[in-house]
Parts: structure tokens; sequence; C-alpha cells
């Protein structure tokens, strides 16, 4: 159940059932020669739909831009500051749990959203409690990062080893070609493995330590049947992780 595809009755009727909303966040920022600009976003997408069909979940629009200022020398990756994103999603939070919703489940498909979604989280529940919200000492929020599961992380070893690396990942990569696979994109990779270990700094730092933008990664082993396995390993023990919060005190 989609929340844009739906009527206020719609959603008026589902909160008598569930106070639960799944929100998928990712990122617009350069993955590579071969990996899809909007890598994380839609795997996020892709997979909290697949959650939402699994548990009857209402899923909410997809924020498409995260904290990215680290992948900003290359072209086409934009941006926002994590003091956007905090307001942000208060301002989503916000009007939900006036209407009624207390589980706010966040489906990420970008690491370095994670330490900004964090302290999202934190600022959200002071600000509805000094608003007086009805309920609002029961408002939940949580993120989970699809490719951190335990079942992905085990699949993506078995497939890819040390060559899964860090950033434009193979599993990222399979999974955007399983989702879409009329615009899987081919590039020489020089070296074949990218390097890695050099810590995030500035966008310029950035791009002159790893400067075709992969991290440790081998993105030429992915392919379309790798990201339907990843896929459904990940909508599965999501599901799970879903339900459970929901059951949360």
């Amino acid at each position: 159940m989609d929340l844009h595809r739906s009527t206020w009755p719609e959603v008026e009727a589902y909160l008598e059932t569930s106070t639960g909303i799944i929100f998928p966040i990712g990122s617009t920022e350069q993955h590579g020669p071969t990996g899809l600009i909007g890598t994380d976003a839609i795997c996020a997408e892709a997979i909290a739909h697949g959650v939402g069909d699994q548990t009857g979940a209402l899923v909410g629009p997809t924020i498409n831009v995260g904290m990215a200022l680290h992948h900003t020398a290359f072209p086409g990756s934009i941006s926002l500051r994590p003091t956007t994103i905090i307001a942000l999603i208060q301002d989503y939070v916000k009007p939900l749990a006036r209407y009624g919703f207390t589980r706010f489940f966040f489906i990420n498909g970008h690491g370095g959203n994670v330490a900004t979604l964090k302290a999202a989280f934190a600022e959200t529940y002071s600000l509805l409690a000094d608003l007086q919200i009805p309920q609002a000492e029961q408002v939940r929020c949580q993120v989970a990062n699809w490719f951190m599961g335990r079942s992905v992380l085990g699949l993506a070893r078995d497939l890819y080893g040390h060559q899964e690396g860090s950033h434009a990942t193979p599993s990222e990569v399979a999974l955007t070609q399983y989702v879409y696979p009329d615009s899987i994109k081919s590039a020489p990779l020089t070296p074949q493995i990218a390097p890695a270990g050099y810590p995030i700094y500035g966008a310029a730092d950035f791009r002159q330590h790893y400067p075709d933008g992969r991290m440790g990664s081998n993105p030429d082993l992915a392919t379309p049947d790798h990201g339907r396995q990843l896929y459904e390993a990940a909508v599965q023990e999501l599901s799970l992780g879903y339900q459970q919060f929901l059951e949360s005190q």
C-alpha cells in the first residue's frame, strides 16, 4: 500500500489496524563508472515496496537525496546538508504522528545517512514532546540498512568475497540490475578492484584518493540474478525486522 497512491479515507482505515509506516531513504550520488547515480534510492525503494507487500505496511514516498557531500566532486551527485535532513525528518514525522502513526521504519540504502538519521530521530522525539502531540512518547523511529542485514552480508561474502568493497559494490549494482535490467552499464575498470582504506573527508579529497568513485569494489561481478537473490534476502529479513519493530514497546 503506497501512501501517494492512497486516499485519505484509506489511510484513516489503515490506522485502525496499524500505526506503522515505512520510508525508503537513499541518495543521489556517483557509484563509479558502471553504477547508477540513483543506486542507493533505487535499492531502498525496491526493498521497501517488497517489505510493504509482504507485511501489508503503508510505504511512504522515497527520500531520494541524502547526505552525500563527499561525493559532490563527481558530476551528477547532489546532497542535502545534515541539518536539512534533520529538518526534513521532523517535517515528515510531525503530521503523521498527529494522525496517530507511532512506528517509523526507514529502510536505508546509503551509509552516509546513518549518523544524520539517528540525530534526526533524537531531535524529532524532543520536538514532538515540546509540541505536546498526543501519544508523542509512543513514537519510535528506526533505521534499517538493507545492506547490513546478516543474510545480505553473508550472501555478498559468498558471491564476491573481498571484492565487495564498501562503495559502488557489486551487491548494490546487482540489485539495480535486477530492478532496471534495461539500465545495465559497462565501462573499463582500472584497476579491476578499486583502492580502499583511505578515510572519507571532503569531496575533492575523496576524488583524489578514489578517482573513479569506487571504494575497494569490483562491480563487474554483479549480475541481475545476484540482484534477485539479494533482494529476496533483504525483503525477508527486513519484513521480520519491521514486524518486530511494530511489536516493540
